[in-house]
Formats: structure tokens, sequence, C-alpha cells
């Protein structure tokens, strides 16, 4: 699906996050309930749009991360704030992402919906067992160590959560 002729909504811009989105970023990946854990502001790209009302104050309004692990990275964390979404801020944010990526992509999302989402940009499922499982020479972890909590609930407790790949 082509989607490149998208463009930022008037009064907003994407870019890198700094330190002083640390919470907003933080405030964001918990009311969405996504895994809380490994948030780095430093991984992040956000969008900032005018505050509606006509203030001069910027809202971040969405956000996602490149994690980096050894010989891969996950996109992850990606949240548009509820009074943002239907905007196009997802596609843009994701399709940055993937623009950005400089190592095989991978990721993981809950249910079919997010699935198809993604698949529009060239992600596919795969097995837990597909996952790269690169050799530690960089100190970082595997992205497989870090997924293995979510295959563990997808196992006992019928999770459903869908491992991706990017494929183009």
């Amino acid at each position: 699906m082509n989607q490149s002729n998208l463009s930022l909504p008037s009064g907003c811009v994407l870019r890198k996050a700094s330190l002083a989105d640390q919470w907003s970023i933080r405030l964001l990946v918990f009311s969405a309930k996504l895994d809380p854990t490994q948030l780095n502001w430093r991984q992040f790209w956000v969008i900032e749009c005018d505050a509606e009302g006509g203030q001069s104050l910027r809202n971040l309004v969405a956000c996602g991360q490149l994690r980096n692990f050894s010989g891969a990275q996950e996109l992850g964390s990606l949240v548009v704030a509820s009074a943002w979404r239907g905007r196009g801020l997802a596609t843009l944010l994701t399709q940055h992402l993937i623009k950005t990526a400089t190592q095989p992509l991978y990721l993981e999302c809950l249910g079919q919906r997010l699935a198809q989402f993604y698949s529009r940009f060239g992600f596919v499922p795969i097995s837990f067992e597909d996952l790269p499982q690169f050799p530690q020479t960089t100190g970082l972890s595997t992205l497989k160590e870090k997924f293995r909590f979510s295959q563990l609930a997808k196992r006992l407790f019928r999770v459903p959560v869908v491992f991706m790949e990017y494929q183009g």
C-alpha cells in the first residue's frame, strides 16, 4: 500500500526525542498499556503538535522507538494519543522508523488488527523460532531474549502476540 503522499497535519513536526520528552513518552506508553520496560528516550522519535485552541504550547502527540539489539532492531512503543488518532500519524511514524532502521527490523504486536496494520508496510508474521539469535559480541541482549516473555504469555495464557519481520 503506497502511503508516501501523507504529510503531517499543520502545526506538527516529526523530530528526534530530547531529554525533556522522557516523561511525556512514558505517559503516552503507559496510557496505551504497552510494555513500559526499555524506554530509552534517546531511541525515540516523536511527533509534536501545536496545542488545540490557539495556545502557543506544543504537545507530544505520538512516539515510537527503534530498540537496538545484537544484530537487529525492534520497532516498538509506537503510540498516538487518542485525540490525535485517525490523522495518519502512526503511518508517518512507522514509515520514518523503517527508513531510519540500520539493521534487520522486527516487532511484536497484539492481535491481528495490529498485524494487518504493520503488514501494509512490508512486515510479515514469523514464528518465535524464526527470530534471530545473533551471537552476543556487543554486550546487547538478543531480540529473542526480549521476546521470550511474550512467547511464554502466548503459550500459557493464549495472549495473541504476533512476531513480525520487515521484508519491505
